[in-house]
């Protein structure tokens, strides 16, 4: 767990520094098991692509994941099952794993309606860094780069953290909509717009802050935006 989280552990002073987004590898097993267990069981961690059967327990099975996560990401290959092409991403510090993010390449009829091209999550004891917009910034540029002009992002209606968070990377609302059991914001962001100077974060205190830590005094872990958006599932508050 993270210095002042529900572990218990006290706060441990260090430096600050840059996150950075890499690709999923099983050299972070550990740091992303960390993650995955603040979260609590499931499945609920948008950005990562984790489905219902993938086997995460286990060395192989975490390896085998990966492996997925790879040839869904490469476009050279075709992935399994009828999945699209997605780019993953982990958002990192130091070789902690702080959160995911996910690029889907296209969209089919069911992601228009309920997922869009770009998934987050920052697990809980991260947040209120601004890491999300950090790293939602960063994937649009990505997106540029693979030729789309505009990605859509989503989130629940009632998670204000997220439509925050897209709202200052850019995204413009299209509708509200029912769909899938919840009803969920749509946005649009263009990604030939400059937005170095909106998504982003303050460094004093979020993006390559480690001077929080979270739950401090003066500070609020929720409300953030860096919970969630972009649908990966069904689940409610913590998508990717």
């Amino acid at each position: 767990m993270w210095p002042g989280s529900a572990s218990g552990v006290g706060s441990v002073p260090y430096d600050r520094r840059m996150p950075g987004l890499v690709a999923p590898t099983s050299r972070l097993r550990s740091s992303w098991r960390a993650a995955h267990q603040e979260w609590g069981p499931g499945i609920h961690e948008d950005g990562f692509g984790l489905l219902a059967d993938d086997d995460v327990s286990t060395a192989q099975g975490f390896r085998a994941w990966i492996r997925r996560l790879s040839e869904e990401s490469d476009p050279a290959t075709r992935p399994d099952g009828g999945r699209i092409h997605c780019t993953y991403r982990w958002v990192t510090d130091d070789d902690q794993v702080l959160g995911g993010i996910a690029l889907r390449h296209e969209l089919d009829d069911s992601l228009i309606a309920e997922r869009g091209h770009i998934g987050f999550g920052i697990r809980p004891s991260a947040r209120g860094r601004g890491l999300a917009a950090w790293a939602l910034g960063q994937m649009l540029a990505e997106a540029a780069t693979l030729g789309l002009d505009r990605v859509l992002v989503v989130c629940a209606v009632d998670n204000r953290p997220s439509a925050r968070t897209i709202e200052r990377c850019g995204g413009v609302q299209e509708n509200i909509r029912p769909t899938g059991g919840e009803t969920l914001r749509r946005y649009w962001i263009p990604t030939d717009r400059d937005i170095s100077g909106d998504c982003h974060a303050d460094p004093e205190h979020r993006v390559g802050s480690r001077s929080w830590p979270p739950g401090a005094p003066g500070r609020s872990v929720r409300g953030s935006g860096d919970h969630g958006g972009g649908r990966e599932g069904r689940q409610r508050d913590i998508p990717a």
